[in-house]
């Protein structure tokens, strides 16, 4: 699903106009990027949690030239989700 595909489905079910859908989805967006970036986790009761993971410095390698390369520690937003988010996933996937 595409956030375009999102705007339909909100705008469909709700009877809201899409462009005031468009602007909530982006706006809703920008709040998450903004409190990532302020190193401040967003947590939502029943979705889940967009936090920020820090990665510890690493040595990696650079195959073609053979070399060694640290890789500084750094910063990533992650997403985590509740449980009854998990649960109602697993409970829609069919059994192979």
């Amino acid at each position: 699903m595409t956030k375009a595909d999102l705007v339909k489905n909100i705008s469909d079910k709700t009877g809201m106009d899409k462009s005031d859908v468009q602007m909530i989805v982006e706006k809703f967006m920008n709040e998450v990027k903004n409190s990532l970036k302020n190193n401040e986790n967003v947590y939502i009761r029943g979705f889940g949690s967009f936090i920020v993971k820090t990665r510890a410095e690493k040595t990696g390698r650079n195959i073609s030239k053979n070399v060694a390369v640290v890789i500084p520690a750094h910063n990533i937003p992650a997403f985590k989700p509740s449980k009854t988010f998990v649960n109602s996933v697993k409970q829609n996937v069919p059994i192979v």
